[in-house]
């Protein structure tokens, strides 16, 4: 089940882990049709393990959509190493969104860290952060599950509007 919602003129939607249901192709399937220009992966390798979705990352490039792999632990919060990477990474989505695009992050079970970081994006994009967390709770209920992942989420600069820029 993907839930989404619009942001900055595309969609952005959450949803569980491919093949949490034990269906990975089914999955698989249905994302390529929900046709993400980026796919965000929040969970670690052990749960993409466990669910036999440890190719996720290959089948979808294979469909030509984006992947990013930035693990979080369960009920967790961003690490120093996700954070390094985040504005790049929150920069990628929002020109995505921006231009119209889907956007897909998910965790295990597509509530808290997929919430967390879904809202933060929401917040980064301009949206109030109060609106943004009603905006998503009416689509995903259990979004953002902790204390730690509200903090973090709504920790964000509003209206954050800096993109990074690759220096090939």
């Amino acid at each position: 089940m993907i839930h989404a919602l619009t942001v900055g003129g595309g969609i952005l939607a959450i949803c569980p882990l491919p093949g949490s249901d034990g269906d990975y192709y089914g999955d698989l399937e249905h994302i390529r049709g929900w046709a993400p220009a980026m796919v965000l992966s929040l969970t670690t390798e052990i749960e993409m393990f466990m669910s036999k979705s440890q190719g996720l990352g290959n089948d979808l490039q294979d469909r030509g959509t984006r992947w990013l792999h930035l693990p979080v632990e369960d009920m967790g919060i961003p690490d120093a190493a996700f954070m390094a990477r985040w504005p790049e990474v929150s920069a990628t989505a929002r020109r995505a969104l921006t231009g119209r695009g889907r956007v897909l992050i998910h965790c295990k079970g597509g509530c808290g860290r997929s919430g967390m970081v879904a809202l933060r994006l929401m917040i980064e994009a301009g949206e109030a952060p109060d609106e943004a967390l009603a905006r998503l709770r009416s689509v995903r209920p259990c979004a953002v599950e902790t204390d730690a992942q509200m903090r973090w989420a709504m920790s964000a600069e509003r209206g954050a509007a800096t993109f990074v820029r690759h220096s090939d």
